[in-house]
């Protein structure tokens, strides 16, 4: 008698249609959790900003005003950065300090705020700097010499997470920064860098400043008579990741960027094969403040009020190109920009979040801005930017700009 034994098991063309249907699903399934992580890390940065305008209004109510975008202490009679340590103890700030250094108490950054308001040692030479630290406009030019720790430290409030640049050559990295407006005139604001002003800034900031915040000027929630819910306070920004994306690196204009017209300046300098970046040889702005080209780029220096540091307008829609006059410093184009899909988040006046898609109506963008001059449309104007640039405004009279 013979006993037949058969074994059971999968055959090899069986096993491979298994594998199949598995990798068939793991490519269905793979954009779904993409998605939800990149949902996730949307609602984190929603949050995060949330935070920020908590203490912005928790700073009104302590101080009964804004925090002061453009503050610190002035550069009198020449006195140095504190870029050595014989100039360290005698450093100050050119009135550059952002809006966000108020602010470090206010979201749970009392330790910060203790290193910069006290004097601090610098780890280097022993030198002392003095409260309030030196300005944060150039470290990495000379950070073999002198090293001010609190600027280069990276706050977790102030960052996004999708947001992937990390490190060298920024200082410490942010993604919120002060709206000023939707207009590029006078973006210097009513002081220059002694604290000193005169007839003709005073008369020209108040043409072309609109936003919440005037740099180096006092500002309230009075100040804002569109109402808190239809004003930008803060906006979105990418940082830059070193390559020479049109977001994050400056293109020289060649021009007068709040002319009429002086929107689309850089226009000709975009790769037409990748309309993200600049193309192969692209004019580069031009150093400002003694630094290198590597730190002069967006969101390097959370520290920092002026120019592609600390600035955002409502003239070109989110995610367009920033396009920079005569230095990083003043008059330009300075978009929003995000990594999220479609759109960036702003910080209404009120403390709520909005998301605002780059397909928000952004008006006629060859207008001239408004400004103080015949070539400007007159003091006073209602937005030549639409929607965008009425919820830039804190005073137009422009009532119908809610944001759903």
């Amino acid at each position: 008698m013979r006993i037949s034994r058969s074994r059971t098991a999968f055959t090899l063309v069986e096993l491979l249609v298994v594998i199949a249907i598995i990798g068939v699903l793991v490519g269905l399934l793979l954009p779904a959790v993409q998605a939800a992580r990149e949902a996730a890390r949307r609602m984190s940065c929603s949050n995060n900003f949330k935070q920020i305008g908590l203490a912005v209004h928790n700073y009104h109510s302590a101080y009964k005003q804004l925090p002061t975008h453009g503050s610190g202490t002035p550069n009198i009679g020449g006195t140095p950065d504190g870029e050595t340590a014989a100039r360290a103890p005698t450093a100050n700030h050119r009135r550059e300090l952002s809006w966000l250094v108020a602010l470090t108490p206010f979201i749970e950054q009392q330790a910060l705020w203790e290193q910069i308001s006290n004097p601090l040692q610098d780890p280097l030479t022993g030198a002392i700097f003095p409260s309030m630290g030196p300005a944060p406009r150039r470290w990495l030019a000379h950070h073999a010499v002198t090293r001010y720790e609190p600027w280069l430290t990276e706050v977790p409030g102030f960052r996004c997470p999708s947001d992937p640049g990390v490190g060298l050559p920024a200082q410490g990295r942010t993604n919120y920064v002060a709206c000023v407006g939707d207009s590029a005139f006078q973006l210097a604001g009513i002081a220059g860098d002694n604290g000193q002003t005169n007839s003709n800034q005073a008369q020209n900031a108040r043409a072309g400043c609109r936003g919440v915040f005037v740099h180096r000027a006092d500002s309230r929630f009075r100040d804002i008579l569109d109402g808190l819910s239809n004003t930008i306070c803060a906006g979105e920004i990418a940082t830059d990741l070193g390559d020479n994306d049109t977001r994050t690196r400056g293109a020289h204009s060649g021009g007068e960027v709040s002319a009429a017209g002086g929107v689309l300046l850089c226009d000709d300098e975009v790769d037409p094969n990748r309309p993200q970046f600049w193309k192969a040889g692209f004019t580069n702005a031009p150093l400002q403040g003694g630094g290198t080209d590597e730190e002069q780029r967006r969101g390097y220096k959370w520290a920092m009020s002026r120019g592609i540091w600390g600035k955002f307008t409502t003239i070109s829609p989110p995610n367009s190109l920033l396009c920079m006059e005569t230095n990083n410093f003043n008059d330009s184009i300075l978009p929003a920009s995000s990594r999220h899909q479609g759109g960036v988040h702003v910080l209404m006046a009120d403390g709520a979040i909005k998301f605002v898609t780059d397909s928000i109506e952004a008006g006629n963008q060859s207008s001239a801005q408004v400004g103080n001059g015949a070539a400007y449309l007159p003091a006073g104007s209602q937005s030549p930017f639409g929607l965008w640039g009425a919820l830039g405004t804190r005073a137009a009279k422009e009532t119908d700009t809610t944001l759903e």
